[in-house]
């Protein structure tokens, strides 16, 4: 009987597979690169089909990476960045997806904000230029004509689970979380779509809990995955929503950080608790009758890719990856001590701050940048980023109320490295809980399919089936003086930066 389980997360710039045993355990993982077409005004796209395709190349090698034969997976699904889908390319160049960071629509998001709708309510007091219902307005607005097609434009996951299986259905989940449904009052928001001139927009007929079968692997999808026709699908969650179920593992009271491109620190609730600044609350978005609220960095991952490519001495040497410049620190670290990159201190909004100021015309600072373009410059300019990044979660949880001695578990590819993971835990004051062998966001996709398939009952049970075995990162006691201080001049930085905006009228 065919008891393996196989997630797959569309992230932002690689698709990653994975192949999971009956009892949770995460035999194979394989990621597959793409490409996104990033332009001036804050614009980015992709072509879905190359989506698809990494996808489908990565379940390839998962499969033989975990030496699975295909009979042996009972069920499939995805999560995704919450990327918009077009059913019509937006140029020659085929690209028909606009990417979740994508910031084209922030004069659509102000002027939605402005409604003072009930919807507002639930996204922090303001309508991000990532939420789908202002990149939809853009497109009504400045490509006219388009918009006969374009009108049924689908979340990523959404389009990716129908490619998969030919459903039209959507993720309840998803549309809780980036679209105007309110599960709580009625679902689609229709007035609200009427007001803004959106009331041609075409709305899914079906909507599925994350974990229904959302239908039946299509022959010529499992021709491209490798897999068998008929495979049961699931219905599946935007990524960061995956990764709160994945590490959360079903619990009720759930507290989480998934560190990856972006950071979101997400936290569970019976009750519904609107904040300024933080998304949600948003009912039944990870699990059924409880309250997922969401504090964001839109970039977190992507701030420390933007270092990297923006390091003056890239010319004369490779790209140096992640793993290499976090080795480098932890040696200059240890060789320097205290005084290792004093001085340089970062705020990291290079694509507006999320949370907690609702501000994406926010941008990144800099302060104490040296004319120096050795490879030890960029690791000291890549640790005072990656702090700032720590700050602006530790300024999250505040905004939050969350307890400071609050245990938060973490996932994500930040989450890999126990170092970065360390320096959560400094920079916050909270003790950080991580799963040991595994990605939490593919963990919670694999409970998803779980269900699906039949082999978990709901999403509660496939979390107990598929907990994992944890490390914990408690604060360093002498890490607390330093991050205190940074702390103070982070906050310092932020006014500055409102002192200037006011100075220079933007």
């Amino acid at each position: 009987m065919a008891q393996h389980i196989c997630a797959v997360d569309v992230g932002t710039r690689s698709a990653r597979a994975a192949i999971f045993a009956p009892d949770g355990r995460m035999l194979a993982r394989e990621a597959r690169s793409f490409d996104v077409s990033e332009q001036a005004g804050g614009v980015a796209e992709y072509r879905f089909e190359t989506l698809w395709q990494a996808a489908c190349d990565a379940v390839r090698a998962a499969l033989e990476t975990a030496g699975t034969a295909a009979k042996d997976i009972a069920g499939l699904a995805f999560d995704a960045t919450c990327s918009l889908v077009l059913p019509v390319p937006l140029g020659p160049d085929g690209r028909d997806t606009i990417a979740w960071y994508d910031h084209r629509a922030a004069v659509e998001a102000a002027e939605i904000t402005a409604t003072g709708h009930d919807l507002i309510r639930h996204l922090g007091g303001s309508m991000s230029p990532e939420m789908q219902t202002a990149k939809l307005l853009w497109v009504k607005r400045h490509r006219p004509d388009l918009w006969p097609q374009a009108r049924g434009a689908r979340d990523l996951v959404d389009a990716l689970t129908g490619r998969a299986c030919g459903s039209v259905s959507a993720s309840a989940s998803v549309l809780a979380t980036k679209w105007p449904y309110l599960p709580d009052a009625g679902g689609w928001q229709t007035d609200l779509l009427a007001r803004i001139g959106l009331d041609d927009l075409a709305l899914p007929e079906t909507v599925l809990q994350p974990g229904s079968c959302a239908g039946r692997l299509t022959e010529a999808a499992a021709a491209q995955m490798g897999l068998t026709p008929g495979l049961r699908v699931g219905t599946g969650m935007v990524d960061a929503y995956a990764g709160a179920l994945g590490a959360s593992t079903g619990a009720p009271d759930g507290l989480c950080l998934i560190a990856g491109t972006s950071n979101c620190v997400m936290a569970l609730s019976d009750r519904p608790t609107a904040i300024p600044g933080i998304w949600g609350p948003f009912r039944d978005a990870v699990l059924p009758g409880l309250w997922a609220s969401e504090g964001g960095q839109s970039a977190a991952g992507a701030a420390l890719d933007f270092v990297i490519d923006s390091w003056p001495g890239r010319e004369a040497a490779p790209r140096p990856d992640h793993p290499t410049i976090l080795h480098r620190i932890a040696a200059l670290r240890a060789d320097q001590g205290e005084s290792f990159a004093r001085g340089l201190h970062v705020l990291p909004d290079f694509n507006g701050n999320r949370s907690p100021l609702a501000d994406p015309l926010a941008r990144g600072v800099i302060h104490g940048l040296p004319l120096d373009r050795s490879f030890d410059a960029l690791c000291a300019l890549y640790w005072r980023t990656a702090v700032g990044i720590a700050l602006g979660t530790r300024q999250i949880l505040s905004h939050m109320g969350v307890a400071p001695g609050r245990a938060l578990t973490m996932g994500g590819g930040m989450a890999l490295s126990d170092q970065m993971t360390q320096l959560f835990a400094d920079a916050t004051g909270h003790v950080i809980v991580r799963q040991t062998n595994t990605d939490a966001v593919l963990r919670g996709t694999a409970m998803v399919a779980a269900v699906a398939s039949g082999l978990a009952t709901d999403l509660a049970q496939a979390g107990q089936q598929f907990a994992d075995k944890t490390d914990t990162f408690a604060p360093q006691p002498e890490a607390q003086a330093r991050m205190t201080r940074d702390y103070a001049i982070f906050e310092a930085l932020q006014e500055q930066r409102r002192s200037l905006h006011i100075l220079d009228g933007t």
